[in-house]
């Protein structure tokens, strides 16, 4: 089978602290709510102690045209996803020239060509490349694209498949956008970036990577009616934010059954999974998901370690709760990796060390 062979994540010049944060959103949703304070409280409440930003705090503090926020998207993500890819195949002793695959992971942009199209151009990676950049998918996309990597180098054993997850979220805030959807979000999300190497088994045992995860299995689920859940609504200024407070909840009541479900048809159980690499969303998200499956609170440790030290990235968030698993070891045994996303969607893969 396929595995996942080596992950690389940037951890950004501007990242700044959650108070810090605070204080310009304390300055710019001034006479917007009569709770303001009340409202605030959710950025200490978030867990969040620092964020990952690709601008510095004061760019926010200027308003901005969509136009000039897509331009500094444009090059700032070309930008930092080759330096993300080009660490990566560094890292594994990959040459440019060898890369198969290239899926381009982002909701936060618009660009066409799509950057992949750019960072092939600008790193001169292999000019006969088989790009796909998947738009829309917001948190989830980092195991979707993870996935579809699996699903390519299943095809070809000798696959050599990039995954980059570029999110510049800070760069879709709308200033004058007074909706508390935006507050709540202004306290949250953060900037991304980060690389990953899924390889054919033909290739697989020569690649020099961080660690050896190879696939098992797959699953993805589309919850009917429930598109208002989160995602963006496009207008003039830009992408407003979509965020449901029913989140939580929807993973109580829904995702916990899929997630049982996905692992019973493997044959295991929740005791069965060793390491849970799985997106954070926020700090109820998490809680949501310990108490609704019955697991160990540390469990989760290297979810909550990535939401405090960086902020929710979007589809990126996964890869940097898989870098902390390189750092600090997998447990033995199997893996579950999950995230959701606008649609509302689940997307989870069963992976197992070896």
């Amino acid at each position: 089978m396929p595995s996942i062979k080596q992950v690389t994540c940037l951890s950004l010049d501007h990242k700044a602290p959650q108070s810090e944060l605070k204080k310009l959103a304390e300055r710019t949703f001034a006479g917007s709510f009569s709770d303001l304070d009340r409202l605030l409280e959710s950025f200490d409440n978030s867990e969040i102690k620092e964020r990952n930003l690709c601008v510095p705090v004061e760019y926010f503090g200027k308003h901005s045209s969509f136009k000039q926020r897509n331009d500094e998207y444009v090059q700032l993500a070309t930008e930092l996803t080759s330096e993300s890819v080009s660490a990566c195949l560094e890292n594994c002793g990959i040459g440019k020239d060898e890369v198969t695959d290239f899926i381009f992971v982002s909701s936060t942009g618009l660009s066409t060509p799509s950057i992949d199209a750019l960072v092939v151009n600008k790193l001169k990676l292999n000019q006969n490349i088989t790009r796909i950049p998947l738009w829309g998918l917001g948190c989830a996309g980092g195991v979707a694209g993870i996935s579809l990597a699996n699903k390519i180098a299943s095809a070809n054993p000798e696959a050599k498949v990039i995954v980059a997850a570029t999110e510049l979220c800070s760069l879709t805030f709308i200033r004058n956008d007074n909706s508390k959807s935006n507050l709540i979000a202004t306290g949250l999300f953060s900037d991304g970036i980060a690389s990953a190497l899924v390889c054919g088994d033909k290739v697989a045992e020569k690649i020099n990577g961080s660690f050896d995860l190879r696939f098992v299995d797959s699953r993805s689920k589309l919850y009917y009616d429930s598109i208002d859940v989160m995602g963006w609504e496009i207008i003039e200024e830009g992408f407003k934010v979509v965020f449901s407070r029913d989140i939580p909840n929807i993973v109580s009541m829904k995702v916990k059954d899929d997630v049982l479900a996905f692992i019973a048809s493997n044959n295991l159980s929740v005791s069965d999974i060793s390491n849970f690499i799985v997106h954070p969303g926020g700090v109820k998200v998490i809680d949501a998901y310990v108490k609704s499956l019955g697991i160990r609170n540390d469990q989760f440790k290297n979810t909550r370690t990535v939401l405090q030290n960086f902020g929710n990235m979007s589809s990126a968030t996964v890869l940097y709760v898989l870098n902390e698993f390189s750092v600090n070891g997998f447990e033995k045994g199997m893996s579950l990796m999950a995230s959701l996303g606008p649609g509302f969607t689940s997307e989870m893969l069963l992976l197992e060390s070896h």
